[in-house]
């Protein structure tokens, strides 16, 4: 089968998609016909060998952390899924995605409805659960009806889907982007947008209950001024902590921090599969590139006019005519 990989850490040029052995799952893995996969700034930084993440690769490595696509098969102690079935999951840092098929074990996938395309469902693991897991965990969003919200990196792929998500749990929403961008997060929902080259977070002109942070390029110490009484900042940069974010992770009065980890639930794709097929959340798809193209799609996602989720189109249930 073929997969996109890199021998050699470096820039989107070191991917190369080759021929691989065939997968066979597991215990409880379903093995997969991957239709589609998406590029995440945590792809960009796994292939270019930057920060910690990087520890993690064993090289050659197949690319692609989100996978959508069809069940071909199942291991022996696979219970939730059969073959035929549809199907979207988290793989994690050892990745995988961006190949003709992939294992995956079936705490990590979930079944799709019918109305969501297959293109469209690869865009959601890593980034939706990322924005669901910092809002309802990280910030208790649904415990918080009418709070303000900032997102701070809308235009992105986790800010995307955080604006969507935090108008579902009934937040007001300001979302900050380049100026070239804000009409792209008005469109997604927001109720303000922006310009983050405007925006000064530490003269605590304006609160708000919660700060997501999304990059992540803020400092809690210096955005402090900017949350109201009880609020909290959220962060996609758990590690390491500075003594004021350490004492409000362990409490006391004012502001809290909390940093999100993405786990790879699937009662948490679920949710979101739910939100989608309602209607109260929608993919914020920007470009599909073919599997030959990947490079390209990697340096989209790394440039300047990327907004939304890049996806990769792999297999022959991929729509060809959204390729470009």
């Amino acid at each position: 089968m073929l997969a996109a990989r890199f021998h050699t850490f470096g820039g989107p040029e070191v991917l190369r998609v080759e021929e691989v052995p065939w997968p066979w799952p597991q215990r409880d893995e379903v093995l997969i016909r991957v239709a589609a996969s998406s590029v995440n700034g945590s792809d960009l930084r796994l292939r270019s060998g930057s920060g910690p993440i990087s520890l993690t690769v064993r090289r050659p490595y197949t690319t692609g952390l989100d996978v959508a696509g069809t069940v071909v098969g199942v291991g022996p102690r696979v219970t939730a899924f059969m073959p035929g079935e549809r199907v979207f999951g988290l793989l994690g840092h050892g990745g995988g995605g961006a190949a003709e098929y992939v294992t995956v074990p079936q705490s990590r996938v979930a079944h799709l409805p019918d109305a969501l395309a297959l293109a469209e469902a690869a865009a959601v693991p890593l980034s939706g659960l990322t924005a669901l897991q910092a809002l309802r965990e990280g910030a208790s969003l649904h415990r918080r009806p009418g709070a303000r919200v900032l997102i701070h990196g809308a235009a992105g792929g986790i800010g995307s889907f955080a604006v969507g998500l935090a108008r579902h749990f009934g937040a007001v929403v300001t979302g900050t982007a380049r100026a070239s961008k804000l009409d792209f997060v008005r469109t997604l929902g927001a109720d303000e947008a922006l310009d983050t080259a405007s925006l000064d977070l530490t003269r605590g002109g304006r609160t708000w209950d919660v700060i997501f942070d999304t990059p992540p390029a803020l400092d809690f110490a210096r955005v402090r001024a900017s949350l109201a009484p009880g609020g909290v900042y959220v962060t996609t940069q758990p590690f390491p902590l500075r003594p004021a974010e350490l004492a409000a992770t362990l409490g006391g009065p004012g502001p809290r921090f909390a940093a999100v980890r993405t786990q790879e639930r699937s009662s948490d794709l679920a949710f979101l599969a739910r939100r989608l097929a309602q209607g109260d959340l929608r993919v914020p798809l920007d470009r599909t590139f073919p599997l030959a193209r990947i490079a390209d799609a990697h340096r989209h996602v790394g440039g300047p006019e990327a907004r939304g989720k890049t996806v990769v189109l792999i297999g022959s249930d991929s729509p060809s005519q959204n390729r470009q």
